[in-house]
């Protein structure tokens, strides 16, 4: 089978090196990849956001199923045109990725169907946002409607604080993705991400994970895409799964169906959990990144087969076989992130690294200068290994993290402190 994936992060890094891991994969083309991901498959340069040039590259490269790692292009109705094609496509069609696209059209499914979530209030006017905000007081939690890389949500401690979010995101700070707002209560209790397949009818689940979003040790500074992150989550125990995927999952995959919009791809629901109960705190539709890092490491090759069936509509015949162990993935960023940085610096040591099914660095974003890594962006490599337990994973990591020369660069020593 001859497949492309869409992306050049560390999610597509693992996406790629597990889908590597299957014989079914004659040919894996990434686009558009990175130095790291080159090393283990082909790279092209494609507009990923235009379904019309995808389709095109997949035709003269007879691609015969595509993976699409991040969000954009699923919200810009990349999957559609994939599937009006005739190929075997693995991700949402433009209209079920408003799940992840508007912060509103989830708040929306979630009073269709009475899944818990936080309270909330939608507002297109900043003056009615900020009276709100003066009304409720703090903590309050303030989010962009749209995709904003990340970075469209402000965790507001404090009623200036918010009232400032609300500025920044109508004076456009976030472009078109702010100029809508939802404003929520702050929830209590400790978030988890719960990962599971979805074939538009039945729901698979694959997997728990906890990442670490702020940049400072003991969970302090501001927010991150992720500095880290473990699994299975302790806190997602089987109990507090089930009532997640009664309660909000399942009725969330049934209301998309009913309205004709069924959802097939891997559907990443944050959960807020707070004295054994699961609320919504976010839905998005694509694999977390850098939770995908620990989930690939753990499930190999079988997860090309479990995506193949997910967009084939055969999930109902699969099963996922968890070895009983831990994984765990730090993020090397470069220093200033998640403010100002600079691209360019060497990093050195990562061709003696270890790559097994135990160890791995997965490339975040990287490339070649003079036949040697350079760094490329902000949240740069995703060094992740796993263990008969999570502080073997830990200590084989940070045992890595001591190898790679990069003085540019930097990590928490703290990733999994919470369950460990």
């Amino acid at each position: 089978m001859n497949i492309l994936i869409l992306g050049g992060g560390g999610r597509e890094h693992a996406l790629a090196w597990a889908v590597m891991q299957n014989p079914k994969c004659d040919k894996l083309i990434v686009a558009p990849g990175n130095a790291g991901i080159a090393e283990i498959a082909d790279c092209a340069t494609l507009d990923i956001e235009n379904g019309a040039a995808v389709v095109a590259f997949c035709e003269e490269n007879a691609i015969e199923f595509v993976i699409i790692g991040p969000e954009a292009p699923l919200a810009a109705g990349v999957a559609d045109r994939l599937r009006d094609a005739g190929l075997l496509v693995f991700g949402p069609d433009a209209a079920a990725a408003r799940l992840e696209a508007s912060k509103a059209f989830t708040k929306e499914i979630c009073d269709a169907t009475g899944a818990p979530t936080a309270a909330y209030a939608r507002f297109t006017d900043a003056a009615a946002a900020r009276d709100y905000i003066n009304t409720q007081g703090a903590p309050i939690v303030v989010k962009a409607d749209g995709l904003a890389a990340g970075k469209g949500v402000i965790v507001a401690e404090t009623v200036d604080q918010a009232l400032e979010a609300i500025d920044d995101m109508f004076g456009g700070e976030f472009g078109e993705a702010g100029a809508e707002v939802v404003i929520e209560e702050f929830m209590q209790g400790e978030e988890a991400s719960f990962f599971v397949l979805v074939d538009g009818e039945d729901v698979l689940p694959i997997g728990t994970a906890q990442d670490h979003k702020r940049v400072g040790e003991g969970d302090t500074g501001p927010n991150t895409g992720g500095m880290g992150a473990y699994s299975p989550a302790p806190i997602l125990t089987d109990a507090v799964a089930q009532e997640a995927l009664d309660r909000i999952i399942r009725p969330t995959v049934a209301e998309l169906a009913r309205r004709g919009t069924p959802y097939r791809g891997v559907l990443y629901a944050g959960l807020m959990i707070q004295n054994g109960k699961p609320r919504l705190v976010e839905y998005n539709v694509r694999f977390g990144d850098p939770e995908a890092q620990v989930l690939m490491l753990r499930m190999g090759a079988q997860a090309l087969d479990l995506m193949q069936a997910a967009a084939a509509g055969q999930l109902a015949e699969c099963r996922v076989n968890w070895a009983d162990d831990h994984a765990m993935t730090v993020v090397m960023a470069a220093d200033g992130y998640p403010g100002a940085y600079e691209k360019g610096s060497v990093i050195n040591g990562l061709e003696d690294l270890p790559e097994t099914s135990n160890e791995i660095c997965f490339h975040a974003r990287t490339s070649r200068r003079d036949g040697r890594f350079v760094a490329s962006g902000g949240r740069v490599l995703n060094v992740t290994a796993r263990g008969e337990s999570l502080s073997q994973a830990r200590e084989r990591v940070y045992d890595m993290i001591d190898r790679i020369d990069w003085p540019e660069g930097f990590c928490r020593r703290d990733i999994g402190w919470r369950a460990l």
